[in-house]
């Protein structure tokens, strides 16, 4: 059984990072699900410290990745079409292969674009607040990656203190 947990939550830890990219999938607490799986098993001994303090920062991320687009959209003058122009563009990077691996960075800032071009038609103002969701989105797609890639570090970091006892 510990074998099979550990397979899940290293299947969570993939999607998670994938899902700190991915505006479809939440992509700490999926981490977080894994690192979980991974204290579940028999070889690992519960430390609830770990599993307490790693919920509350994925819950945090969860909430500031709200806070911070909708905070960089406000600052620089944007509006709600803006900031889901940038999602629109980034499933879009994700489908047109144009832009190569730049594309996950220029879809979005096209998408915010469009976005604030639809809402305003100040081109100067919507190029502004165009910006400002796509800084904001980048500042939350970084700190979600972060966060997924500490949880992995976290998970591979135990998982070779115990693997012994998982085999």
């Amino acid at each position: 059984m510990d074998i099979v947990l550990v397979i899940i939550g290293f299947l969570l830890m993939i999607i998670g990072i994938l899902g700190s990219v991915l505006p479809v999938l939440p992509g700490p607490p999926l981490s977080w699900f894994g690192l979980f799986m991974l204290y579940m098993t028999k070889a690992v001994p519960n430390n609830w410290w770990v599993i307490t303090i790693t919920l509350l920062i994925a819950i945090l991320i969860v909430v500031l990745d709200y806070v911070i687009p909708a905070v960089g959209t406000k600052k620089f003058g944007g509006t709600k079409y803006g900031m889901i122009g940038t999602g629109i563009g980034l499933l879009v990077s994700f489908f047109v292969p144009i832009f190569g691996l730049f594309g996950i960075v220029i879809w979005p800032f096209i998408g915010a674009l469009v976005g604030e071009l639809i809402q305003n038609t100040n081109s100067s103002k919507a190029m502004k607040a165009a910006f400002g969701s796509f800084i904001g989105f980048l500042v939350g797609t970084l700190l979600k990656f972060v966060v997924a890639v500490i949880y992995f570090g976290i998970f591979i970091k135990v998982f070779w203190d115990y693997k012994h006892l998982i085999f």
